[in-house]
């Protein structure tokens, strides 16, 4: 047991900053530790069937997006409890630093759209080409290339807090 722990370990390390940012744009900060959890365990259930046709890192993208997506269902009672504490974090962190502020209102931002727009927006900002997304997602290149377009002009007035964007 132990060996498989240490192989997991081992395994997930690289995929840890993935599975932080992908908390970070599901999950409020007072849930963010919550859904981390989950996003491992559900690598953990699922890295068995990874295939050897698989490439280990677009394997633990779709684990993870599949798994805060469902974890984002069930939301709807938690993001009622952690709106007041979120509005008081961001008034906090507002007066310190400017670049972690930006930061916050960002995720905040994005945890404001629609979980398969959270999906394609994280999935750009951490790098993925649009063939790639478009193949974990089922979507068209030019579908993922529009989506995002959208998105990005959303996700920017909603952080310039001109607009309701959703």
């Amino acid at each position: 047991m132990a060996r498989d722990h240490d192989n997991f370990a081992d395994w997930l390390a690289p995929h840890l900053p993935m599975l932080h940012r992908t908390a970070r744009a599901f999950a409020a900060p007072a849930d963010q530790h919550d859904l981390l959890q989950e996003l491992s365990l559900a690598l953990w259930k699922a890295r068995p069937r990874l295939d050897e046709a698989d490439v280990a890192g677009a394997f633990a993208y779709r684990v993870a997006h599949n798994a805060a997506l469902t974890w984002r269902r069930g939301e709807t009672r938690r993001r009622l409890r952690g709106a007041a504490i979120e509005a008081e974090l961001l008034m906090r962190d507002a007066g310190t630093d400017p670049q972690e502020a930006l930061l916050a209102r960002l995720y905040a931002a994005i945890r404001k759209l629609e979980p398969i727009e959270r999906s394609l927006i994280l999935l750009s900002l951490d790098g993925i080409s649009y063939a790639e997304i478009a193949r974990l997602h089922g979507l068209t290149e030019t579908n993922v290339g529009a989506r995002l377009t959208r998105i990005r002009q959303r996700v920017s007035k909603l952080v310039e807090g001109s607009g309701d964007g959703v």
